[in-house]
């Protein structure tokens, strides 16, 4: 177990690309830290765990921020690695756990745990076979899983999540898929297993009526008691998927063009739905 206060793959001039990083298992090998933003950290600087170069790998290895859920945003990793894959990972925190920052990623058979937006940030990003855990927070705390920070409609970020489970440590939780950090906020849920923990609205406001007909929020053909969506918010950009063709632009193939360079990494992947 590496301790300390945060672990950045960088070199002096320079991303360092092409990493890879292998532990043990994600309950054997962690990487923990505790910086925070009530400890004096931003929420970018406060990351566990920080990549930037181009086509880093991690795989059987958790990342841990201990902070505590009253120490408000405190990330574990956080990514800006281009063609980054992280396999068999375990991220874990509170507020703000995972940040995909920038960039196209991919995470395959992780779990990642957190309370408040817990999984945020601008980049395009699929996530495919996690574990999704939202966590006990503070007091009458409500748990929102993502926040992501698309700023303009043409750009291509947003976070996919296909064949994952979300879920909570108690059923009690009130628990979010989603608010609206910024104005074109883009996030899809898809054949996706929802617990009773997911709210029947499913979707939570950032500020009154903030983005709520810009943002871009889609499901398709989830399962599970949370995954109904007869109560589902009315706003103007949330959307139910009836046809295959508008949920396969948020694939793997299509979302971040996964086979031309997924292939190469060894990791198993699903192109398509």
């Amino acid at each position: 177990m590496f301790y300390g206060p945060s672990l950045v793959i960088q070199e002096e001039k320079g991303p360092k690309c092409n990493t890879m990083i292998i532990g043990e298992g994600m309950d054997a090998t962690v990487i923990s830290g505790n910086r925070s933003c009530v400890g004096g950290s931003t929420p970018f600087h406060s990351a566990t765990f920080a990549v930037n170069g181009r086509g880093f790998i991690a795989q059987d290895i958790s990342f841990r921020n201990t902070a505590g859920p009253e120490m408000l945003q405190a990330v574990a990793l956080r990514s800006d690695s281009d063609l980054s894959v992280f396999h068999r990972c375990g991220i874990f925190g509170y507020q703000d756990s995972l940040y995909p920052h920038s960039m196209r990623q991919f995470y395959r058979e992780c779990t990642i745990a957190g309370t408040v937006d817990f999984i945020f940030g601008y980049a395009t990003v699929v996530f495919q076979n996690c574990q999704i855990i939202a966590k006990q927070g503070r007091p009458n705390q409500k748990n929102i899983v993502t926040a992501q920070g698309r700023i303009d409609p043409n750009e291509p970020t947003g976070f996919s999540f296909q064949f994952c489970n979300i879920s909570a440590e108690s059923e009690t939780i009130p628990t979010y898929l989603g608010r609206p950090w910024k104005n074109y906020s883009r996030t899809i849920l898809m054949q996706s297993h929802m617990s009773n923990a997911i709210r029947p609205e499913g979707w939570l406001e950032w500020d009154g009526s903030f983005a709520l007909d810009t943002l871009y929020y889609g499901e398709y053909n989830n399962s599970g008691p949370g995954a109904e969506i007869a109560n589902r918010v009315k706003w103007p950009g949330y959307h139910v998927f009836n046809d295959s063709s508008d949920a396969s632009k948020y694939t793997v193939a299509q979302f971040i063009e996964g086979d031309l360079w997924l292939p190469a990494t060894g990791v198993n992947y699903t192109a398509g739905l």
